[in-house]
């Protein structure tokens, strides 16, 4: 078992393990980014960014890709409808200096997918052959894609995709194994997975889809043989899922987080967010995050309850204080 947690090269990147967060749009900033590396995630994507709006140097856009403390490799996530537009907002990704571009291929979102741009573009498979070649051409960093098993179930083409992909020079591709029209139910179809590794053999495969707990990440490793694993809702409230997974796969007993682990993961979130966002965004923005942690702990209604109107650092610590 020893032998599926392993270190990946994904281009020139050199990464120690094979356990990755995934883009997560509202989630993963650079503060719960930070919080996933320091738990044992290898890489952590960013949330998914506009090409348009980087080319267009939006402060809302380009702050997305900003680099989290520890954060050595930054990758970021970019979508975008055609090549033009990804070369367009290449000068301003690499202000930022990223270790690695990954290029959206998978959003199922109206809004993105109206655009063309997401999951709309395996429909069109050629261009992000385009995408991606575009991208190689004008930057010396790895290009990595990001796709679904394809448009619906009539549709099923991610081993041409896959192969468009490579034969542009991508260096890594990540399967979500749902079609875009499956959204994210019912179950992901792991021997999907199984068999677009079986067809990229020499290829860097990353799996993702249904994994909410450490148990999951190992049996994709196990069933699929992918070289990696991408954790997307799975860490929301979660980042010990890394550390867990590495003991699994390590053959070291599982160990239980307590609810004063949760606690002071909220607290060290939250502050990290009051530096990034200033305090009365950040609690806003917490309160998500607060309720995925607080989830499954007895008696922890009340605290949810409290912290849906908290404005201040002071106040999630009172409403914390409950759980004692």
């Amino acid at each position: 078992m020893e032998s599926l947690l392993h270190p990946v090269s994904i281009g020139n990147v050199e990464l120690p393990c094979n356990l990755f967060l995934a883009p997560l749009a509202g989630y993963t900033d650079k503060v719960f980014r930070s919080i996933c590396l320091k738990k044992g995630a290898a890489l952590a994507y960013t949330e998914m960014v506009s090409s348009e709006g980087v080319a267009r140097d939006n402060d809302k856009t380009v702050i997305l890709m900003e680099r989290g403390e520890g954060e050595t490799n930054l990758a970021v996530q970019l979508f975008m409808p055609d090549a033009d537009t990804a070369k367009r907002s290449l000068e301003n990704v690499m202000k930022y200096n990223p270790a690695l571009i990954d290029i959206n291929c998978g959003c199922p979102v109206p809004k993105v997918v109206k655009t063309g741009a997401g999951s709309a573009l395996l429909k069109r498979p050629e261009t992000i052959y385009e995408i991606v070649k575009a991208i190689k051409d004008n930057v010396p960093v790895p290009v990595t894609v990001k796709i679904r098993t394809g448009w619906d179930t009539n549709c099923l083409n991610y081993l041409d995709v896959a192969e468009k992909a490579f034969s542009a020079g991508a260096s890594a591709l990540c399967m979500h194994a749902r079609t875009k029209s499956q959204l994210y139910m019912p179950t992901a179809h792991w021997n999907l997975l199984k068999d677009l590794k079986d067809h990229f053999k020499d290829k860097i495969i990353i799996g993702s889809g249904d994994l909410f707990t450490a148990e999951d990440g190992v049996r994709m490793l196990k069933e699929t043989g992918v070289d990696a694993i991408s954790y997307a809702r799975g860490a929301i409230g979660n980042p010990f899922i890394f550390e867990q997974t590495k003991a699994l796969l390590e053959g070291r007993p599982q160990r239980t987080v307590s609810t004063q682990e949760k606690v002071d993961a909220i607290m060290v979130h939250l502050n990290g967010l009051v530096d990034f966002l200033g305090e009365k965004t950040a609690c806003r923005e917490m309160r998500k995050h607060v309720c995925a942690y607080l989830k499954g702990i007895p008696n922890s209604a009340k605290v949810r309850q409290s912290v849906t109107s908290a404005l201040t650092v002071d106040q999630y610590r009172e409403a914390l204080a409950l759980l004692s």
